[in-house]
């Protein structure tokens, strides 16, 4: 078995498209997924949708040739590891002095070229939420870089994470601090299946570029 095949799809990718996976001394499957565990491995796609179907069709099993015990809910498992895994990098980053917080200050962040990335509490309002949206989509027309963000974690996720209380929006600023948050956010983000506001966002931008284009 080719060490970074995906067991669903039959597939190789890179080891940041994958998850790791072992056999404990129980005989129980672990997410291992920061990839340093000992043992013979095997390896599934970075989403919820695959990991699911592996444990469904019993292909840890298979992988391992050996009867394993897969936990009940292992997708949630892996999810709760990657969320305490982005959370945690979150927190060292506001220790770092690499996050602004407070709709106002996100924008700024935004409209000024710091922002490496946005995060909403999954209880944004639209209208916090379409403010920064439009400092995002002026930056792109600014010939700024396209700056996503996420809604990944509610206001208490956040708050406790940042050390501060009613943290609705945030801004990580580029820099090395940032950019290792964002390495756990976009995982996160990718295993959940991706975000629809971003990806929106983005077609819009593109559908405005192109009419543009066709009036020139």
């Amino acid at each position: 078995m080719n060490d970074r095949t995906c067991i669903v799809t039959r597939r190789q990718a890179e080891p940041d498209e994958l998850i790791r996976f072992v056999v404990g001394p129980d005989s129980a499957v672990v997410p291992d997924i920061k990839r340093n565990l000992p043992g013979r491995g095997c390896w599934v796609s970075a989403d919820r949708l695959h990991i699911d179907k592996a444990a469904a069709k019993n292909l840890f099993a298979r992988a391992f040739k050996a009867q394993v015990v897969v936990p009940p809910d292992l997708g949630g498992m892996v999810d709760g590891l990657l969320s305490r895994s982005a959370l945690g990098m979150l927190g060292l980053a506001r220790k770092a002095g690499a996050i602004s917080l407070g709709a106002t200050k996100v924008e700024s962040a935004v409209r000024g070229g710091l922002a490496l990335f946005v995060l909403h509490a999954t209880e944004a309002s639209d209208d916090g939420v379409r403010k920064i949206s439009q400092a995002r989509r002026a930056t792109v027309h600014l010939g700024g870089p396209a700056i996503l963000a996420y809604k990944l974690f509610s206001e208490a996720e956040l708050s406790l994470a940042l050390g501060g209380t009613n943290v609705i929006h945030a801004a990580v600023l580029a820099g090395d601090a940032g950019r290792a948050v964002q390495k756990r956010m976009v995982a996160l983000d990718r295993y959940r299946g991706g975000s629809p506001d971003d990806l929106a966002m983005l077609a819009a931008v593109a559908d405005e570029d192109d009419a543009a284009e066709d009036m020139e």
